[in-house]
């Protein structure tokens, strides 16, 4: 499916941070999202490379990557967990567990994020969530990941339960 313009419009980051141009599987069942991402030679941090053809070949940026989990869990969050940054809605990442670059992802060829909530507790000051990541390019991983995240409502302030949602 191609971005709906609510959830473009939904996103805390405007298009030079979101990155993403289609979203290609919501699957409930598994709680599986994957969307896609273009590569260029104009991607943030990307394009401030010293690129050497043997020494430093240019590719995707490894923070880049660890900036595009927030944005594939953002669409997550929009897409499995009806989470709306409209209505105060906001996710922070709260630990790595593992993060592992794998291959280098070279600009041209798009790469497709999946994202996989393994864990999703929601309480009264919020949502935590614990996700895989699998970035492809072609038929080459080129990064994998595990990380969790708080998402809270901004401006609610519920009762104090006694939950404590960090693991």
């Amino acid at each position: 499916m191609a971005l709906d313009p609510d959830f473009v419009a939904d996103c805390p980051y405007g298009p030079g941070g979101m990155l993403l141009d289609d979203i290609v599987l919501v699957d409930e069942a598994t709680s599986t999202l994957r969307a896609r991402m273009p590569t260029h030679d104009e991607l943030p941090l990307t394009r401030e490379q010293r690129a050497h053809p043997t020494r430093h070949p240019r590719h995707v940026s490894g923070g880049l990557m660890v900036h595009m989990t927030g944005m594939v869990a953002f669409a997550h969050a929009y897409f499995l967990l009806g989470l709306r940054h409209k209505d105060g809605w906001i996710g922070y990442g709260g630990r790595i567990y593992d993060a592992r670059f794998r291959a280098l992802a070279r600009p041209g060829e798009a790469m497709i994020l999946e994202c996989t909530a393994t864990q999703v507790r929601r309480g009264s000051r919020g949502v935590f969530a614990r996700y895989l990541f699998a970035f492809t390019q072609g038929q080459t991983l080129v990064y994998t990941g595990e990380q969790s995240a708080m998402w809270t409502r901004v401006g609610d302030e519920p009762p104090d339960d006694g939950a404590d949602l960090t693991p």
